[in-house]
């Protein structure tokens, strides 16, 4: 056979995968006796222990035959080949539940990643730099310690310490009436909304979304079975004279920034929105994904702040003021909705991370959460500011913005352009290093506004320097002149 090589960590492996082959090419047949342990070793160079342990292990696993005082034996039948690849399935298609088939069924747009050396204005990026790295730092040191011999499950609503915390800061920087006990922490935003759209929704359930809407949102909604009915938007979000008049089991709206236009949503239609709920006993699940980052006065309150008959749903997030690496975000439900989504969560997943809770509840506590959001606010606005100079400087003169007065991006409406542009001119952009993003994908229908109508992109604007933003959209500026003529 020949020199193998010398002893190593991988020696057995080789060895292995070298008798396994030659009983599947037949060099080594069913029955056929194996070389001893001693010649083999001394055949290949290696120690007799090393032979003797891939002996013992083609033996264990039936494919060699061993017994006191004889030699080692292929075994009968003759074994399968040694898998080299990824196994290939024999079923045509896969077998998968009604559910299984809706999720595959559902066309994902690919996720925007950056390309190196690019200016990308991504939207759902938050300000890598400004991470409060050392606060982080000493309230996780400061919390692992404190663990000590308590590592167990806590309970699926999540640490009572974090929910305390929420509580009193939901109530002071969002206007939230809640106590802790109605407090559910999840994984992330989106699984609070997965939640939803399982607990709330049976197939053929019919669901209010804003149109243009959050898309992973709406999947998730059809995967559960749900029926869309889409509700326009215009500058001040949701139209909610236009709610389905013979109702729906839910209604998504994203009411203190709309995403992705970024209408508020005034007080009349958020007392029409909740009266249409109450009237078809529908739930009202409001997503304030950024509702923190309001410019030039006060955050708007939450629309859960004047719900009378329990019927919203408060989904909050740390993923826009801290990171959306940390997974973390919760829910407020009314008093009848509690048990089910706790029993729903600990099926799910038990329990969100236990030591990352605990470090939020700390800086909560402590108020450094909310001094970050506050210096967040400011840099954001000056990184908002930025860009609308920009625009106006290398857009052109009929170039609309639309969402400026909240949230971390805005939508660039280009009135010399059409949706069917939006495609080309994305790809034309990303030719010059430029990451935009189209508008179109976001609406549910082909139905759109006559402030639609027209090519739009959204620029998320946080991740950037001041001065990124300012070549960036110099470039953008110029792709679309070209683009024009």
């Amino acid at each position: 056979m020949g020199q193998f090589g010398e002893p190593g960590a991988g020696t057995s492996r080789r060895i292995y995968d070298m008798l396994r082959a030659q009983m599947a090419d037949g060099t080594l047949p069913a029955g056929a006796r194996l070389p001893s342990t001693r010649a083999l070793a001394a055949d290949l160079a290696v120690s007799r222990t090393t032979v003797t342990a891939v002996y013992e292990q083609l033996a264990a696993e039936g494919f060699v035959l061993t017994s006191a005082g004889r030699a080692a034996r292929v075994a009968s039948p003759p074994v399968a080949p040694a898998v080299t690849g990824a196994p290939r399935s024999s079923v045509r298609a896969p077998v998968l539940s009604d559910f299984g088939r809706r999720v595959a069924g559902i066309a994902t747009p690919p996720l925007p990643l950056p390309a190196p050396g690019g200016i990308h204005f991504l939207y759902g990026a938050v300000a890598a730099r400004e991470f409060p790295a050392q606060l982080w730092r000493r309230a996780w040191q400061a919390e692992l310690l404190r663990q000590e011999d308590s590592l167990y499950y806590v309970p699926p609503e999540g640490d009572a310490a974090l929910r305390r915390a929420l509580q009193t800061y939901l109530r002071r920087a969002r206007g939230l009436v809640c106590d802790a006990e109605r407090i559910l922490i999840v994984s992330g935003a989106q699984q609070g909304i997965d939640l939803c759209a399982r607990l709330l929704l049976d197939p053929g359930d019919a669901f209010a979304f804003e149109d243009p809407g959050y898309l992973i949102a709406r999947h998730s909604f059809e995967a559960a079975g749900g029926r869309l009915v889409p509700v326009p938007v215009d500058d001040s979000g949701l139209d909610t004279r236009c709610l389905p008049a013979d109702g729906a089991r839910l209604v998504y709206v994203t009411p203190s920034h709309q995403f992705p236009l970024g209408g508020v949503l005034p007080v009349g239609r958020r007392l029409g929105l909740l009266q249409w709920a109450q009237a078809h006993e529908a739930w009202v699940i409001e997503d304030d994904y950024d509702g923190e980052f309001r410019y030039g006065q006060r955050p708007i309150d939450a629309l859960q702040s004047i719900d009378s008959s329990g019927r919203v749903i408060y989904i909050g997030t740390f993923s826009k003021a801290l990171s959306p690496h940390l997974r973390l975000g919760y829910l407020v439900l009314p008093d009848a909705l509690v048990n089910a989504f706790r029993q729903a969560k600990r099926l799910s997943d038990r329990h969100a991370p236990v030591l990352e809770q605990r470090v939020l509840a700390s800086l909560i506590e402590s108020g450094s959460y909310e001094r970050h959001v506050r210096r967040m606010r400011r840099e954001y606005e000056r990184r908002r500011a930025a860009l609308l100079d920009a625009i106006a400087a290398s857009l052109p003169a009929d170039a609309r913005v639309a969402g400026t007065a909240a949230g971390l991006h805005v939508v660039l409406w280009l009135p010399s352009l059409r949706p069917d542009d939006e495609p080309a001119l994305v790809a034309a952009a990303h030719e010059a290093g430029i990451g935009v993003y189209p508008v179109s994908p976001l609406f549910a229908s082909a139905r759109r506004a006559a402030s639609a109508r027209v090519a739009g992109l959204m620029l998320g604007y946080a991740s950037l320097t001041v001065e990124e933003i300012r070549q960036g959209i110099a470039t953008l500026g110029r792709v679309v002149e070209a683009f024009e003529s």
